[in-house]
C-alpha cells in the first residue's frame, strides 16, 4: 500500500512538473510576440500576445488579457499541436513555431527536417501523426530550426513585403535552439 502511495505521489508531482514546463514555454513564446500591435504590413494583422483578429475575430484583440490569451494557446495550439508528445528538447522551438506560422506550416517544417536525415521519407502533409511523432525522436532543434529560417526565406522570396520581418524572424528562431 505504501508503494501505491508513493507512485501516485510521483506522478502527481511529474504532472505539476509538465504543467510548470508548459508554462515557462508559453510565457517564452508570449515574450516573443510582445504585446499590442496592429501593423498593416503583418500577416497577422492586429494581435496581442501572437492571439490575432484574423482567427480570432470575436475577440477584442486590445484588451486581450494574458491569461486568456494563455488559455488559447494551451486549448487552441498546445493540445491540438501535440507538443506534450515531442521530445522535451523540441517543444519550446516547435510550439513557437506554431505561433508565429500556424500549425500545418510547423508540421511541415518539422516533417522536411525529418526528412532532411532520414532514408524512410515521411509525408509531407502538416498532419502530426503517429509517424511524424516517432520520427521527431531523433530530430535535433538545430536541424529543426535550419528548416524553419528556410522556410522564412522562401516565404520573404515569395512576399518580399515581409522582408522587414525576416531579421525578427531569423532571431527568434536561433533563440529557441536552447530553449
Amino acid at each position: 500500500m505504501k508503494q501505491f502511495f508513493i507512485v501516485l505521489f510521483a506522478i502527481f508531482l511529474s504532472g505539476e512538473s509538465m504543467q510548470k514546463d508548459v508554462d515557462a514555454i508559453i510565457d517564452k513564446v508570449i515574450h516573443n510576440e510582445g504585446g499590442y500591435n496592429n501593423d498593416a504590413l503583418d500577416m497577422g494583422g492586429e494581435t496581442k500576445y501572437g492571439i490575432t483578429k484574423r482567427f480570432y475575430p470575436h475577440i477584442n484583440i486590445e484588451y486581450l488579457t494574458l491569461e486568456k490569451a494563455k488559455q488559447i494557446y494551451y486549448e487552441d495550439y498546445w493540445l491540438p499541436a501535440k507538443v506534450d508528445k515531442l521530445p522535451y528538447n523540441l517543444r519550446y522551438a516547435y510550439f513557437d513555431c506554431v505561433i508565429n506560422t500556424g500549425q500545418k506550416r510547423s508540421v511541415k517544417i518539422l516533417q522536411e527536417a525529418i526528412n532532411s536525415q532520414s532514408v524512410v521519407q515521411l509525408k509531407v502533409d502538416g498532419v502530426i501523426g503517429p509517424k511524424t511523432l516517432k520520427a521527431a525522436k531523433s530530430l535535433s532543434p538545430k536541424r529543426f530550426a535550419a528548416y524553419r529560417v528556410d522556410f522564412y526565406s522562401k516565404l520573404v522570396a515569395h512576399k518580399p513585403e515581409q522582408k522587414r520581418f525576416y531579421y525578427g524572424w531569423w532571431l527568434r528562431t536561433l533563440e529557441t535552439i536552447n530553449g
